[in-house]
């Protein structure tokens, strides 16, 4: 399997069981978020938690496939001003935090938060949460 669609496949149901974060935004913790027709989030989905991009380089040595991999989980709110989507950020941070997610088809060696970037995007407050994970393919 893929090792960023197994770690996203663990990721997921992580967000969804831990209650800072699902006080803050009950069962909103997508891969993709519902849309409707235009391909647009209706308000009512807000605040909520999207997987956002990642990427993974190559990191092969001897006889091992590795994968160093940039992860984001994105954080979306309509409140004004900016301490909703805050606390949700910190919320998924600490979600993840010293985390340990079990892989079947391959090896976690290494997954940290790296970094939070906070957006304003018009009348959309954004956060960036970003993770890294070194993980090994056989």
């Amino acid at each position: 399997m893929d090792p960023i669609q197994e770690l996203q496949s663990a990721v997921i149901p992580r967000l969804r069981s831990f209650p800072a974060l699902v006080s803050l935004v009950g069962q909103r913790s997508y891969d993709n978020p519902p849309t409707n027709d235009q391909g647009q989030v209706a308000p009512s989905i807000f605040p909520y938690v999207s997987i956002g991009p990642s990427s993974s380089t190559a990191d092969d040595a001897d006889c091992v496939y590795g994968h160093d991999i940039i992860f984001q989980i994105d954080v979306w709110s309509l409140e004004l001003p900016q301490r909703q989507m805050r606390e949700i950020a910190n919320a998924v941070r600490l979600a993840l935090r010293d985390w340990e997610p079990t892989l079947s088809d391959n090896a976690l060696v290494d997954f940290r938060y790296w970094r939070t970037d906070y957006i304003r995007d018009g009348a959309i407050n954004h956060a960036s949460v970003r993770f890294t994970a070194f993980i090994e393919q056989p």
